[in-house]
């Protein structure tokens, strides 16, 4: 909990807020993502193993100028293939994975609380709450309860910051709530 949230919200409110943190916890949401980077640390070192396969064990001796032949020529392109698809493939992984756990934790709070209307007016002030938060980063996004990034249509640079949110837009993470 921030001083902001405390200053800003209710009794209940907080409980929501709480119980959704809570819920990450209960749904090994670190475990799962941790999963996720290992996933992708994989396809990384795949990529580097054939890069360097390419560059320094593809060759039978030194006075070899054909080099690895077909089999070397194949690994090489998978290997720049890998290295410039890694970090895309990493982000949209972490996109997935992470607007679902958010939208699992709300129903797991929920469930927790028994009830909902608690979160959903949590989440309704957050989504008025006009304070503007000078020291976020996408680094550090996903460890707020809404997306800290600019998102306001009109702003520069919101469209991408939508694009790449860690957390699903408010409007529908309470849609769902209310759905419950």
């Amino acid at each position: 909990m921030t001083t902001g949230l405390l200053e800003k919200m209710n009794r209940v409110e907080l409980e929501g807020v709480l119980a959704h943190e809570l819920s990450h916890v209960k749904n090994y949401d670190i475990l799962v993502m941790t999963l996720a980077v290992t996933m992708v640390g994989v396809v990384a070192l795949l990529s580097d193993f054939f890069l360097r396969f390419m560059f320094w064990g593809g060759r039978r001796s030194r006075r070899d100028s054909i080099g690895a032949g077909p089999v070397g020529a194949v690994l090489a392109i998978l290997g720049v293939v890998l290295l410039i698809l890694s970090p895309i493939v990493a982000r949209l992984m972490q996109l997935a994975i992470s607007r679902r756990r958010e939208l699992l934790a709300d129903a797991s709070g929920a469930q927790l609380t028994r009830y909902p209307p608690g979160l959903i007016s949590a989440l309704q002030k957050l989504g008025a709450d006009t304070t503007v938060v000078h020291t976020s980063s996408k680094a550090t996004a996903h460890l707020w309860i809404e997306s800290p990034l600019d998102t306001e249509p009109g702003h520069s640079g919101a469209r991408l910051n939508r694009l790449f949110a860690t957390h699903p837009p408010l409007d529908e993470r309470i849609r769902a709530l209310q759905e419950m």
